[in-house]
């Protein structure tokens, strides 16, 4: 993804604290006490723009929802959606992936979303992918027992990748669609890149693991 700089976006960030919340290494252990509610929470990893996860926030008011995302001229456009939406169960968290265990504790998070993550195809970037052992290992430390990860792209090598190392982790596959449109699925909520890929006709793969604790 080609990002264009917007040297306004940190300023826009600091600006909505109540939004993006600034600081979260002193929330670790205590993130119900950032939402109005104390309720399960779901975290998008890589959330982009914030359409998904403004949508699932709206549509599932008795879950609290984090949308993650590292680059501060994507996260605004995410930003913008949640001013419009107002929702109380929605937050966003302008940090890198790979440092969630600075943020979150054990228990903190029920699930994991990965949507259209970077597949980094080539072999040495394989530790970079979002669905690697070592970030599959950060999520259980920060998920409670029996935590879930939902898991959809449109590359098929990532996939069939992140089966492998679902698999080879212990992870329960619970759901499998190889042709995630065509399934019959009720209730998706599609990412933005999720409807380019799809009117270009490109397949979509969806799967959801479970820890066995």
């Amino acid at each position: 993804m080609r990002l264009r700089n917007k040297p306004w976006a940190k300023d826009k960030i600091e600006e909505h604290s109540q939004y993006i919340v600034a600081n979260p290494e002193n929330s670790k252990g205590n993130w119900h006490k950032v939402f109005e509610k104390d309720q399960p929470l779901h975290i998008e990893v890589g959330t982009g723009k914030g359409r998904f996860i403004t949508e699932m926030a709206r549509a599932n008011p008795e879950i609290n929802y984090m949308g993650i995302e590292l680059y501060d001229s994507v996260i605004v456009a995410a930003l913008d959606r949640l001013i419009e939406a107002d929702l109380p169960n929605l937050k966003l968290l302008n940090v890198n992936a790979a440092d969630l265990g600075k943020y979150f504790a054990k228990n903190d998070v029920d699930r994991v979303y990965l949507n259209f993550s970077d597949p980094w195809p080539k072999i040495r970037h394989e530790k970079r992918r979002l669905t690697y052992k070592d970030f599959l290992k950060l999520y259980e430390d920060i998920m409670v027992d029996g935590g879930e990860i939902h898991f959809k792209t449109d590359n098929q090598g990532l996939f069939e990748y992140s089966l492998m190392s679902f698999s080879e982790y212990g992870l329960l596959l619970k759901y499998l669609s190889l042709d995630f449109h065509k399934s019959g699925y009720e209730g998706n909520i599609m990412t933005e890149y999720e409807e380019k890929f799809s009117e270009k006709g490109n397949r979509i793969y969806r799967c959801e693991v479970k820890y066995q604790n």
